[in-house]
Order: structure tokens, then sequence, then C-alpha cells
């Protein structure tokens, strides 16, 4: 069979892409990168739409990484989700937001428009009229003494929206249907027409708690697209911002899913380190989330010596502490009871689905963005990639475990070779379209920007995809055969993003 690269070559190359390539192909290549992805050999990074146009990112087998693009004639272009499921849901985003036709793909619902738009298609060519407003049709579950639980979008807690509808046999579940959307603040929308700078806030605005990475990717598209070179104490310096990001979210979230287990001394411990990576972040680089830290060009913020001293010292505070609270979790029989097989993600659909982050490496899949298809300084770092096998709540608690430890080396490596100079230089407009793409390991996983930088310096089109679309449908499929009570568990052991996801 044809590689990615072979595919790329026999259509018709972007010469304008950077770094990997992008190429238009004719339908029968497109169903050929459809019939790679369905029998597994090929791993879908992204699919995304344009008025007349449909794209998809791709990883081959090698780890090599392009896009291919489709022409849409009257908006109609051959299903991805129809063999492939992972494409589903961003195929139906692309509907809703283009008015792009997947023929045979298996669900119409519609998935981010919700009806309260105001507007059908508002980034086609010519928007149309809002459609009617339906009922949301959730699928049926067949079988005796069945009954149905809905929840939210409204929850008990200062969270975001989302709606999960259970079919249930008593107390074990049978069936999960989510439906999100509910915070779609049209983004990409947005971007449309905007300088670059201000694109770049927007990106860092997409899911607030992974405002690092999303900068960062936003950033290393916008430069892979204009050819600018950072410079080397701006990279190490967005590094660092990473892995406080990264320290900062997996405390949290071992904390919270213990707390979710009825083991609030652990959230409030958890906590408490939290926060103080959290001050550190403000005392380094002036914001407790470093937002707009990260730019286009390389870093708003130096790191001065308070800083530095900040960072240290609350390394060193994790680094007494956290051992303590790993050996209360893993010593807690009661806690285990309910960590250990609950909520089990099988490997096959972790690498199915190209789940990444700690829900794809708790089962089986060993996929970092840092190390593959990686980016510096990493390639200048030594650190490991964690990968358990189990798939269940406690092996995504062992991957954060374990990541926390690797980012307080990263931390520690970084300051210790911290290169002197500049921290930033200027961009300039292209001289023609220039187009762009990249990858970037968040606390969640992989993220991935795609835009295009027209001749006058604005943004023509940009797209950024969350983790969380190809985790939100595994967490349906995790949670079957548990029990109603396990669910908030399972949830926080997955931490999808509703905002990143809805755009």
């Amino acid at each position: 069979m044809p590689g990615l690269t072979d595919l790329i070559e026999a259509g018709r190359p972007v010469e304008y892409h950077a770094p990997s390539k992008r190429a238009l192909v004719a339908p029968k290549v497109w169903n050929l990168a459809v019939e790679q992805l369905a029998e597994g050999r090929w791993s879908l990074l992204g699919l995304w739409g344009e008025p007349d146009t449909v794209h998809m990112a791709l990883l081959d087998e090698v780890r090599d990484i392009g896009v291919i693009s489709l022409q849409c004639p009257g908006g109609r272009y051959p299903s991805v989700g129809q063999r492939h499921p992972p494409a589903l849901r961003l195929e139906r985003a692309a509907s809703d937001l283009f008015g792009l036709s997947p023929q045979g793909l298996p669900d119409t619902r519609r998935w981010l428009d919700h009806g309260q738009w105001g507007v059908s298609h508002p980034l086609a060519t010519a928007p149309q009229a809002p459609a009617a407003a339906s009922s949301y049709r959730f699928l049926a579950a067949e079988g005796e003494s069945l009954h149905q639980i809905p929840v939210g979008p409204v929850h008990a807690g200062i969270i975001e929206p989302g709606h999960f509808r259970f079919t249930a046999s008593g107390e074990t579940i049978v069936r999960l249907e989510e439906r999100l959307g509910y915070v779609h603040k049209g983004i990409e929308g947005l971007m449309k027409g905007s300088p670059v700078d201000r694109a770049a806030r927007l990106a860092g605005r997409t899911s607030g708690d992974s405002t690092v990475a999303y900068s960062l990717a936003f950033a290393r598209a916008a430069e892979a697209a204009l050819g600018v070179d950072v410079p080397r104490r701006a990279v190490w310096l967005r590094a660092l911002m990473a892995e406080l990001e990264r320290l900062a979210n997996h405390l949290g979230d071992i904390g919270a899913i213990c707390n979710d287990a009825a083991f609030a001394i652990m959230l409030a411990h958890c906590g408490a380190l939290r926060e103080h990576v959290l001050r550190a972040s403000d005392a380094a680089f002036g914001h407790r989330l470093m937002r707009d830290r990260v730019v286009p060009g390389g870093a708003a913020s130096d790191l001065s010596e308070e800083g530095t001293v900040a960072i240290r010292s609350v390394v060193a505070e994790i680094r007494q502490r956290f051992p303590h609270l790993v050996e209360l979790y893993d010593n807690t029989a009661s806690l285990q009871d309910r960590t250990v097989a609950t909520g089990r993600l099988k490997g096959e659909l972790a690498r199915q689905y190209a789940a990444g982050g700690y829900v794809g490496r708790a089962s089986g899949r060993d996929f970092d963005a840092r190390r593959s298809p990686g980016y510096p300084p990493y390639d200048e770092l030594a650190f490991d990639v964690p990968v358990l096998q189990e798939g269940d709540v406690n092996a995504r608690v062992w991957i954060r475990i374990r990541e926390v430890e690797q980012s307080l080396s990263l931390v520690e490596q970084i300051l210790e070779r911290l290169p002197a100079g500049p921290i930033h230089v200027d961009i300039a407009g292209p001289n023609g379209p220039r187009e762009g793409m990249a990858v970037v390991e968040g606390f969640r996983g992989d993220i991935l920007a795609w835009l295009r930088i027209g001749e006058a310096g604005m943004v023509e089109r940009c797209h950024l995809r969350d983790p969380s679309w190809f985790q939100w449908p595994l967490l349906e499929t995790a949670i079957e055969g548990n029990i109603v009570a396990d669910f908030p568990l399972c949830n926080k052991s997955f931490n999808c993003s509703y905002s990143g996801h809805d755009l």
C-alpha cells in the first residue's frame, strides 16, 4: 500500500505549506487514505473544513505527518466517519460550520449548532437562515428494565456545561451518550481576517487550562508559515512554561480524581501544591496561567532572578511532599477499590481514536508530540514517556504521577541550561499566502494548529484541534458496565475539555 508521502506526491502539492506537506488530491486518493485509517495503519490527527474544501491531517505508520485536501463540488465529499468512527464528530462540526455534506455519514445530527445561532453554516461563503430548532434525538438502547438518567448541561459545580444521557439497568450503565457544543465561542470565525497577534490571543483562550499549549501550537504554526526562527532563549522559556502548566494541571487532576472517590485529603494537599505552582508561574511570568506569554516570534516575558528562585522553590517543595501523597494514594485500600479496574479503556480503541495524553498512554498508546514528531528544546532534554496497559482510572492516575515526576526533571534541566539572549523577533507579513501546521503536547495530549496567512498578513483560516475531540467518545465506551456512581470518577480521570472541544 502507498505511504502518506506517496499519496501527497500523487496529488497537487501546496508549495507554501510548512513544515509538513499538503496536497490537493482526487476522490480516489482521499478514499485510499480513508482505507488506511479504517484498517488501522494510519491515525487521524484532524479533519476540518473550508467553504469548498475539506482537509485531513494524517499520521502514518512511520510517524510521518501530512495533510490531504479534497475539493467539494456542491459541498459534498465522501465521508471519512462512515469507515473511521473517530471522524464522525469532526465531520458533523464541519457540516454545522461550513455546510459541507459528507456522503454516507452515519450520523447527520447537528453537533455544535443547537439552533441558537441565528444563522446556519456561519463560516460558509453564503451563510443561510437558521434551520428550525428541533429536539435532539438520542440513540436508542433496547432491553428489559432500562431507564434513562439525564444529567446537565448545567451541573452542580463550577464546571462547563455538557449533557450526559445515561441508559441504565438498575445501577449499571448500558449506554452513555454525550451532547456537547454548549460553550461554542466561534473562535475560528473570530480569527478570520484578524492580524496574527490578535489571532494568537484568541488561540490562547480556546481552553483556559491549556493556554500555554494552545499559544505554543498557534505560534509554531505561524512561525512555520512565515519562516521565522525563534531565539533559543525564547524556545527554552516556552518549554518551561509548558511544563509548569503540565505540573499544575496534573496535580489538580490527581487531587480531584481522589476527591470523586470521597478521599478529600488528596484534593486538599494536591490543590495546595497546584496553587504554589500557579503562584510561582505568576512570580516568574506575571500571570498565574501564563496567558499571552507565548507569542509568535518568541516569548512576551523573560525570566527574572526572582522568578527563577520561585520556580526552584516550588520544585523543591513538590519533590519533598509529593512522594508522601503518592504513597498515601497507593496504600489506601478503599481508594484503590474505587480506581482499580474502573472505567477501563481498551488499547485497540485508544489506538483507533489516536487518543493522546494520559488517556492514550494509560491504554498502551505510546505517543507524545514532544518526542515525535518532536520540537525544540525537547530534542536536547532527557525525559521518559510513561506508558501503561491497564487503561483504568488507576492507570490514568499513575500516568499523571509519572508525568509530574518527569516535568519536575524537565523544569530543573531547563533552568540549569537556559541560554542567554533575546526572547523575541518581529514577524513580517508574507509575500504571498502561506500555511503552517504544528502539533504540540499539552497536558491532555496533542493539540493541532493549522492556519493560512494571506498577503496582507491577516489570518484567512485557522483550525485548532483539542485532544478532547478523540477522548470524549472514548469516555462513552469506558463507562459501559460501570455503575452510575462511578461516572464522576471516570469523567474526571479523562478530564476532557468542553471549551477546547466546542471552540
